[in-house]
């Protein structure tokens, strides 16, 4: 059967099989490069190896010239910053005043001019001291091999004293602290007139390194007495004389192990400074505790007292410093009443010199002084409770010691015209007051003052006036024995013990007699 014609639609055009397979069959490479490639061949495996090696080999060399460098860099930065913590405390000795010395010199380490200066130290030092000589030698190193404790009450003038010393050589030498019953706070204030940042700033922090800091208080301290002590044999060959550590106020470090063992570690290097003429140190306290714990070690040690101005270089500075700045001659009388009044404590007598009305600033010091003596250790009679015997057994003492003062005043007399307040040796004043603890709480509160020599006395004039007034009053005595009795009767009902006998029950559930019971027992 003949093959149908198939007629094409319209437009399209049909092509032989054979040219249309072979269009579709064969690609077009034109664009593309035909050249045959010839295959590399594989290298060897001792080439493979050795290029392994080399590889290694050449990673192994960068590592360890990387870490080479980073170990010369870390070395190199050690040492700068050694050298530069060096330098930072050799600056902090250098002539000038560090902001811990310009605080305690105030008005006069801001003055410019000379006249300026003179002006302020005859308002603020205007009382002359036998013992600034004495303190001179010590700042200025004329005074070498030993170190000192300044003992004396509050507001003798201590700390004036090295002041004075500091602004005539301008601070060459001199690092001065305020001491601090918390350690840490020491540890700053340390690190402060040191100019010692405890390794704090080192740079191992940043990389999150343990580093030296992470320690106690204590090892902080001792870092930067060692690092002190190498810039003070470095410097001893250059200046000629050593350097000088004041440590003001050592009685607030507190009186239990932590206190003690920095009190330790400072008294170790005063004693081999002090030895070697490295450094001197500068110790001053209120209290006496602290010479009862430094004098078992001490070998180097030397005790300076502060007692109050004599008389007549107090009433002369007195009549000297009003006729200057208030235009006021003061007659002889008054003089005397205000020595009466206060004494020749600085603290006082710079009150009463740049006041108004000087008699009326006394007897406000006396009532002052009164009332804090009244509110600390006032007695409360036959009717106290209970709750209150052991406060009560403080208060009894204070009383029972400062009429005790008061008869031992009768029987002194005033040396050539001086009068000096009226003590009792320590180890009397506990057989009087049947205690042993309560005399140093007593000068803790400045109520007493046990000095130097171990010689209990009221804490100033002031306080002696109150003790005359308060032991004077009609009904003192009967209220003082009221008191004792009372103490003695509540210390008796603390010791008596009742005991109550009951007797057994009886298993059979009657009551048998004591007797019965015990003898089966």
């Amino acid at each position: 059967m003949p093959r149908a014609s198939i007629k094409p639609p319209r437009g399209w055009i049909l092509l032989p099989l054979s040219r249309r397979s072979a269009r579709l069959r064969t690609p077009q490479f034109s664009n593309y490069d035909l050249t045959p490639r010839t295959q590399t061949p594989r290298d060897h495996p001792k080439q493979e190896r050795s290029k392994f090696a080399r590889s290694v080999l050449e990673g192994s060399t960068v590592a360890l010239i990387s870490l080479l460098g980073l170990g010369l860099g870390g070395y190199a930065y050690s040492l700068f910053y050694k050298q530069t913590v060096m330098k930072k405390i050799e600056k902090a000795f250098s002539k000038g005043y560090s902001s811990n010395e310009l605080v305690a010199m105030g008005k006069v380490a801001f003055g410019t001019q000379p006249d300026k200066i003179q002006e302020v130290l005859e308002k603020e030092y205007w009382v002359p001291r036998s013992e600034q000589t004495y303190i001179d030698d010590i700042v200025s190193g004329k005074a070498r091999g030993r170190y000192y404790l300044i003992l004396g009450e509050r507001g003798t003038g201590k700390r004036a004293l090295l002041l004075e010393a500091i602004r005539k050589i301008h601070g060459d030498g001199i690092a001065m602290m305020e001491a601090h019953n918390d350690l840490e706070v020491f540890r700053l204030r340390l690190g402060k007139a040191l100019d010692y940042e405890f390794h704090e700033d080192y740079i191992g922090g940043l990389f999150s390194i343990r580093g030296p800091r992470d320690s106690t208080p204590l090892l902080d301290i001792e870092r930067a007495l060692n690092q002190m002590e190498k810039v003070a044999l470095k410097l001893r060959q250059t200046r000629g004389r050593p350097l000088l550590l004041v440590i003001n106020n050592i009685h607030l470090f507190r009186d239990d192990e932590a206190g003690r063992n920095l009190l330790e570690i400072l008294q170790q290097r005063a004693e081999i400074w002090a030895g070697n003429e490295l450094v001197t140190v500068v110790f001053t306290s209120d209290e006496y505790w602290t010479q009862e714990k430094l004098i078992p070690l001490a070998t180097n040690m030397h005790t300076i007292h502060v007692r109050d101005v004599r008389k007549d270089i107090a009433l002369e500075a007195l009549k000297k410093y009003r006729a200057r700045f208030h235009n006021e001659e003061v007659p002889q009388s008054i003089l005397d009443t205000i020595f009466a009044k206060v004494g020749g404590r600085l603290i006082f007598l710079n009150q009463v010199a740049k006041s108004n009305d000087m008699l009326a600033t006394c007897d406000h010091i006396n009532r002052k002084e009164k009332s804090w003596f009244l509110n600390n250790c006032w007695i409360l009679g036959d009717s106290m409770d209970d709750d209150v015997e052991e406060p009560q057994k403080f208060c009894a003492a204070a009383i029972i010691l400062a009429r005790a003062l008061v008869l031992r005043e009768k029987d002194q007399k005033d040396p050539e015209g001086d009068p000096r307040l009226p003590e009792i040796p320590l180890h009397e004043s506990r057989q009087i007051i049947t205690r042993e603890d309560f005399v140093h709480s007593f000068d803790h509160i400045n109520v007493f003052h046990i000095d130097g020599k171990g010689m209990v006395r009221a804490d100033s004039v002031p306080m002696q006036n109150a003790f005359r007034e308060i032991c004077s009053e009609e009904g003192f005595e009967e209220h003082l024995k009221a008191t004792l009795n009372r103490l003695d009767e509540l210390e008796s009902l603390a010791r008596t013990r009742e005991v109550a006998i009951r007797d057994p029950p009886d298993r059979s559930g009657g009551i048998v007699p004591v007797q019965t019971y015990c003898a089966k027992l």
